[in-house]
């Protein structure tokens, strides 16, 4: 199981909290020195940014893993910091190195950030906030290059995050996605209940789909379905893209939510009643539908709420998934209305665009 840290920046006695967080994030990944260390400073320049600059937000860590079969996807930490604060009016600008706004600060905050970590991409409108995801994984040579999409080389990529109730040690929700050739196969599951119990449903749903990615959706879950029976269940989508022909077919049994915008129009992709590992369907639709290159695909657990908004910004739809995936998670809730259950998002996204988003 993986364990997931929610930590609320409201001053600066929690930006140690945070660091700490990102060094033991670290610990149970098992990065090198160099690398905890980078995730440490990442970690604390995001935080001291949420209090100097947003009036407060939270940061989300959750570790990643090999979930690519490309070499550079290896397992590392993921640290998404979130605010609904003024925003940036010119981000080009506060990624540059030694770039302040605030008279105490020494200015070298995100620019800082974009440069040390492994994957940094920033969304920022003024009036609305900033979300920032930054992925550190084992040393490797410095960024110099601006932010942008992760996993940058040709093809659709996806990304997302995990929250946990209450801040619990372990989210009951997980999501995985696995590329082999032209195939890209994503996964969400969201165990029943909450703690440990319902986080061995979701991680044991993530573990089987690396042996079974070959396969179609439903069938997937079939597979799924046997190797949750010894667990409480869990409710699992699974969308599946071959980009040779550009089809996406998705399949989802319980409370899944499901996307899909084409074309600047969102549709829903439905999940069927059930229980994966306990009560299966007899029969397990899949819907299938085209991918353009303007394509994006949001899966959610039923901790989003029900009537949550897809981003209509188009710049949002540019940026790394799990950018995406937590301005979705970020605008579904605030502190007068936060979130009741474990949450997960994840996205689905293209082929990134030339250049920064």
């Amino acid at each position: 199981m993986s364990p997931v840290w929610d930590i609320p920046v409201q001053d600066s006695t929690r930006v140690r909290d945070v660091r700490v967080a990102a060094e033991a994030a670290c610990a149970r990944t098992g990065l090198d020195a160099h690398s905890t260390a980078v995730a440490a400073l990442v970690a604390t320049e995001l935080a001291t940014n949420l209090v100097k600059h947003a009036s407060g937000g939270r940061i989300l860590i959750n570790l990643t893993g090999p979930c690519d079969t490309r070499a550079e996807a290896v397992p590392g930490v993921q640290i998404t910091s979130l605010d609904h604060g003024p925003g940036i009016g010119n981000v080009q600008a506060a990624l540059r190195d030694g770039h302040t706004t605030a008279s105490s600060s020494l200015g070298a905050g995100l620019g800082t950030c974009l440069r040390v970590s492994s994957d940094f991409d920033l969304h920022s409108r003024p009036g609305r906030g900033t979300v920032a995801v930054a992925r550190i994984r084992p040393a490797r040579p410095p960024r110099t290059s601006s932010p942008g999409p992760a996993h940058s080389a040709t093809g659709a990529r996806a990304g997302g995050v995990v929250t946990s109730l209450a801040h619990a040690e372990h989210s009951g929700d997980a999501f995985t996605w696995v590329r082999s050739g032209a195939t890209v196969t994503l996964l969400l599951a969201d165990g029943l209940g909450h703690g440990g119990k319902a986080a061995e449903a979701s991680t044991a749903a993530v573990e089987e789909l690396h042996t079974s990615a070959d396969l179609p959706p439903a069938d997937i879950l079939r597979r799924l379905h046997e190797a949750l029976r010894t667990t409480r269940g869990a409710a699992v989508g699974v969308a599946q893209l071959d980009e040779s022909t550009g089809r996406l077919s998705f399949a989802g049994v319980g409370n899944i939510g499901a996307r899909l915008r084409t074309d600047d129009e969102w549709q829903p992709l439905i999940s069927h009643p059930g229980i994966v590992g306990a009560h299966f369907p007899a029969t397990v639709p899949v819907q299938q539908s085209s991918w353009r290159p303007d394509s994006l695909l949001v899966l959610h657990s039923d901790g989003l709420p029900s009537r949550w908004e897809p981003p209509h910004d188009p710049q949002v739809l540019g940026h790394d998934p799990a950018v995406t995936a937590a301005v979705v998670l970020r605008d579904a809730g605030s502190a007068a209305r936060p979130l009741r259950d474990d949450t997960s998002v994840a996205v689905l996204a293209p082929e990134p665009p030339d250049g920064p988003p």
